[in-house]
């Protein structure tokens, strides 16, 4: 009995000595994902891009009068084209059109006239809404990431990019109650694009997860060619919908 005893407390000993040093031995790591080797053929095909958002002017003279809900809408179309070695980065190239809307309080904004826009304030006619439009054709170019590269409709992404445009449209439209000489109730437009840039180069950065992102615009070029109106840079920020 004692013999059967000591030899069951041996085989406790040596047991838990060896667990012991089972539980002391360091974890073995996760192999390292081939991003690589991922399979990309449920990637999100959709190429679509559409961005809603505040549009503003930077170095805004203080005779101008921004007010209003000035907005930007810009849709595109991409082609997303991956990194092989690793496809969580990839290159976006698009085309699409993108507009701002800049809207004024009690401000006179005359883009035909003379030799030069006029932009000044204007407390005589009474204005319900006056903005100015502009619209560009673009080619947007983005460097993308991703945490979830095999399904763009989920995980953390980011981007960062350029957009050229080339301007197709220029015009002011306003609602008035009552102008300098009495008149009432009408709707004025003017349309013209000679004292506009006819291209612009703007940086954009786009931040979120899923499909949609926060982005963020501003534009290198001035607004206006030189001499023919302030030296005013368009800036937006909004949101993305897209699945890229």
């Amino acid at each position: 009995m004692k013999h059967c005893l000591l030899a069951f407390l041996l085989l406790a000993f040596f047991t838990t000595a060896n667990a012991q040093q089972l539980d002391s031995l360091p974890a073995a790591k996760p192999a390292k994902k081939d991003w690589s080797k991922i399979d990309l053929s449920q990637r999100s095909a959709d190429h679509l891009m559409i961005q809603f958002g505040y549009a503003g002017w930077a170095k805004v003279p203080d005779t101008i009068n921004i007010g209003g809900f000035s907005r930007t809408f810009n849709i595109y179309f991409f082609f997303d084209f991956p990194f092989k070695l690793n496809p969580r980065f990839s290159v976006g190239l698009g085309a699409g059109y993108g507009s701002d809307n800049i809207f004024f309080k009690k401000t006179l904004v005359d883009i035909k006239s003379g030799s030069a826009v006029t932009i000044r304030k204007d407390t005589i006619t009474q204005y319900k809404k006056l903005k100015l439009q502009t619209g560009y054709l673009e080619i947007p170019l983005e460097l993308r990431y991703s945490t979830n590269p095999e399904n763009m409709n989920k995980g953390f992404k980011m981007a960062l990019g350029v957009k050229v445009g080339l301007l197709v449209d220029g015009k002011v439209k306003a609602k008035i109650d009552r102008d300098a000489q009495g008149n009432s109730g009408y709707i004025y437009k003017e349309k013209e694009t000679k004292y506009f840039q006819n291209s612009r180069v703007a940086a954009h950065l786009r931040v979120g997860y899923g499909n949609v992102t926060v982005f963020g615009q501003y534009t290198l070029t001035n607004y206006f060619k030189e001499g023919t109106g302030p030296a005013v840079k368009p800036w937006s920020i909004g949101l993305t919908l897209s699945g890229l």
